[in-house]
């Protein structure tokens, strides 16, 4: 039985010629970051039982360090509860730097805009101005002659 899109390639061809925006790619880099999040919980709980006797504490680290935020409260002692970690740290790194990347690229882009319309309204009006000049200089040729 096939999916209802096609094979995967079918679906990664179907993505890759989306337009990426800023949008999509912070929906991209959260959809990734919650995932990581989670799955970084789960297995520094599986991975390190001594520091992370629970899920609820698994989780509670993971999200403290994924946001950056780290109290330091509970850490990973272990070398695999440590490889989890660096994981969860750069995939909250990258997650950071992208919202801002994204917030940034909205703001200039909406600068852009604003610009550009101003632009529209100056060219027009030098159009205009140009025009009176033309019919001026022919009426005054046509008085001089």
């Amino acid at each position: 039985m096939s999916a209802p899109h096609g094979p995967p390639s079918a679906l990664v061809t179907r993505l890759s010629n989306r337009r990426l925006t800023a949008r999509r790619a912070g929906a991209a880099i959260a959809l990734v970051t919650l995932a990581t999040t989670l799955i970084g919980g789960l297995l520094v709980t599986l991975v390190d039982r001594d520091d992370f006797p629970t899920l609820g504490r698994g989780m509670w680290w993971a999200v403290q360090t994924v946001t950056t935020v780290g109290y330091g409260d509970v850490t990973p002692t272990s070398t695999a509860g440590r490889a989890v970690a660096t994981v969860v740290m750069l995939s909250g790194i990258g997650f950071l730097t992208v919202v801002t990347a994204a917030i940034t690229a909205t703001f200039i882009e909406s600068a852009r805009r604003a610009l550009g319309s101003g632009d529209e309204r100056v060219l027009a009006e030098l159009r205009e101005l140009s025009e009176r000049l033309e019919r001026i200089e022919r009426r005054l040729g046509d008085d001089a002659g």
